[in-house]
């Protein structure tokens, strides 16, 4: 059974204006997931399954399943705010939905099959979703699932200081924790967090995660837990998140799963403001120079 692709795509890009995830990058309008898809049925994954609001569906239906129809099916699930389908029945006011692990969990009667999480507005790159696939046909099980790990150095802005959640990982290649550093960025070719008024250097090929893990199902049943547990400690913390890598550490810290580091050489680039998006396009009209994508993704 080939794996899932699952994609996190019910943001409300508030920073960037606009919903970045159906905005034009490439040189036909392609949009930021078009690659991923793209690069995902190269890669050999059987399926793509969009999270979103549920009013955003026949944009999404419009724009994706005229070019997709015969190369990979597609499904849609919706994150929302309804409580009471966790099995909570207290009442929680909220602005936004919980976050990244909370969107995961709106796909667990969908998806039955080992998948992939990523995120909607970030180009990850052929090699990485190649290494997924590998992991998810070869190595995944209920008690080791994976993270593409991206080297540090292939992950920065041009433009500022970028957060950037930074891998420990053990001998046997395996995460021990991930630490969240705010403020990174090249200072005289050396890349640096800032933290309390100090500056402290990484290596150039550090891991952190972009937000590429691996699971089978088996997961849906831990993070609705957690989940539960999660929402009661915060119902009155309405900017609380309950994110992946919350659920990647329980699981580590409480040694009922391992989660094997994947190294990637892909250069990773994302968006998150308006002023992100020509550097974008700069980076995949050069990627169409140099061979990696056609003109025209779905001709």
């Amino acid at each position: 059974m080939k794996p899932t692709l699952l994609i996190l795509a019910a943001g409300m890009a508030s920073r960037y204006g606009s919903m970045k995830q159906i905005d034009g990058f490439g040189p036909n309008g392609e949009t930021i997931i078009d690659y991923s898809i793209y690069d995902a049925i190269q890669a050999g994954f059987g399926k793509v399954v969009f999270i979103i609001k549920e009013e955003f569906l026949d944009s999404f239906k419009s724009i994706f399943e005229p070019k997709l129809k015969g190369k990979i099916e597609v499904d849609y699930v919706f994150q929302n705010f309804d409580l009471k389908q966790f099995g909570i029945d207290t009442e929680i006011d909220r602005a936004k939905p919980w976050g990244t692990a909370h969107a995961m969990l709106a796909a667990r009667h969908t998806v039955k099959e080992p998948f992939c999480v990523i995120n909607a507005d970030d180009f990850y790159g052929l090699d990485a979703y190649q290494k997924m696939v590998s992991f998810l046909t070869n190595e995944v099980s209920g008690a080791n699932y994976c993270m593409i790990g991206y080297e540090i150095g292939k992950t920065l802005s041009e433009h500022g200081s970028v957060s950037r959640g930074v891998c420990k990982v053990d001998s046997n290649g395996n995460l021990e924790e991930i630490n969240e550093r705010t403020k990174v960025f090249e200072a005289e070719n050396v890349i640096v967090y800032e933290e309390d008024d100090r500056k402290y250097s990484l290596d150039v090929d550090t891991r952190v995660s972009m937000n590429f893990w691996g699971f089978t199902p088996d997961i849906f049943e831990i993070t609705l837990e957690l989940f539960k547990e999660f929402a009661e400690a915060n119902k009155e913390n309405p900017k609380s998140e309950f994110f992946i890598p919350l659920v990647a550490e329980y699981l580590v810290k409480s040694k009922k799963a391992d989660f094997k580091v994947v190294p990637t050489s892909s250069k990773w680039f994302g968006v998150t403001y308006k002023e992100d998006k020509p550097i974008v396009q700069a980076s995949i009209d050069q990627l169409i120079k140099d061979g990696n994508y056609p003109d025209n993704l779905w001709i």
